[in-house]
């Protein structure tokens, strides 16, 4: 008989490819994948995957099986997310997922906010370049750039725009000039940040056109890092507007601007968790209380030296205030 076990090995590798990524992806080792692979396929009699341009793949056998052990997993992670949604007390963990510069720059101090009222739970932080699988209970709440994503089963809203433009050091501008155009900037060094060889920012950046540097002088899969990598006068990168307090950068071309949507977004069995909702609407206001923030890189209302309580509190004493929730 097989071991249930089994199924989400199987599932890891078909999704990831590779027999190193899957057991990273579970926490556990490389031989192990393989010799639990192997022995599920001895359960089938036949192979659920192939080798197809470097990759592992599901034959055709695999993949009706993997269709099984996806509605399998659908469903375990349905059980877990209806205990959750029963959860009435303000106490417990809420895991918010959100990409790194704005959850390890902003989240904590706006969260912290959250917890003078709501003592007893516990603020989780997944910060990662992907998307947390919410269906998975990967997280509760993901913070996500540019749309909701695609499940049905997904409650999401927009919330605010961030705005974005290129900049570089003074030093890097004294030395090879500044770009009288977004066509000149083809001729400079570059700074960007990539996820698994995709660029993260500056194919959104030029909003479309087939401009960016030629040249990249530095990439890395950190936002921290490509942050430090302009004010050190590697290259031109893209930046938020919002992200460059206290750093020794200058804007270039002005007048040239890329906006971009963050939406709030939960899975709609946990809409009925008192904590959940709860850290949703908190977190809804409170970007929105930074707007001027994220937009045009005023100064923020949870740090930076703002008093937070009193700024963000204010906002909320609005009598013509904007229910926040969406669930």
């Amino acid at each position: 008989m097989n071991n249930w076990s089994d199924y989400p090995i199987f599932m890891a590798i078909a999704e990831t490819g590779s027999l190193t990524a899957a057991g990273q992806k579970l926490n556990v080792s490389q031989p192990t994948v393989g010799r639990r692979l192997k022995a599920l396929e001895s359960e089938f009699g036949g192979d659920l995957l192939r080798k197809e341009d470097g990759r592992l793949v599901p034959t055709a056998f695999g993949a009706k099986v993997l269709e099984h052990v996806q509605r399998m997993d659908d469903e375990a992670a349905a059980i877990v997310r209806s205990g959750a949604s029963l959860e009435n007390a303000l106490s417990g963990p809420v895991r918010i997922s959100a990409s790194q510069g704005l959850g390890e720059h902003w989240l904590p101090y706006a969260m912290q906010i959250f917890r003078e009222s709501h003592p007893d739970i516990l603020i989780e932080a997944g910060i990662a370049m992907h998307e947390a699988n919410l269906a998975q209970r990967e997280a509760d709440i993901a913070l996500r750039w540019m749309g909701p994503g695609t499940q049905n089963s997904l409650i999401g809203r927009k919330v605010v725009t961030f705005g974005f433009g290129l900049y570089a050091s003074p030093q890097y501008l004294e030395r090879f000039g500044a770009p009288k155009s977004l066509a000149e900037v083809a001729d400079h060094d570059g700074v960007t940040t990539t996820m698994d060889g995709e660029d993260l920012l500056w194919k959104n950046i030029t909003n479309g056109q087939a401009v960016m540097p030629r040249r990249f002088a530095f990439r890395s899969d950190s936002i921290e890092a490509h942050k430090r990598a302009i004010e050190a006068g590697c290259g031109i990168g893209p930046m938020p507007h919002c992200g460059i307090d206290r750093m020794d950068i200058v804007r270039v071309l002005p007048d040239f601007e890329v906006c971009v949507d963050l939406w709030v977004v939960a899975h709609e069995d946990l809409k009925k968790s008192t904590r959940i909702r709860a850290a949703f609407d908190y977190l809804i206001e409170a970007l929105q209380a930074d707007a001027g923030h994220f937009r045009y890189g005023e100064a923020s209302c949870f740090y930076g030296g703002c008093n937070p309580g009193s700024v963000f509190h204010r906002r909320d004493e609005k009598s013509d205030r904007e229910p926040a929730s969406a669930l």
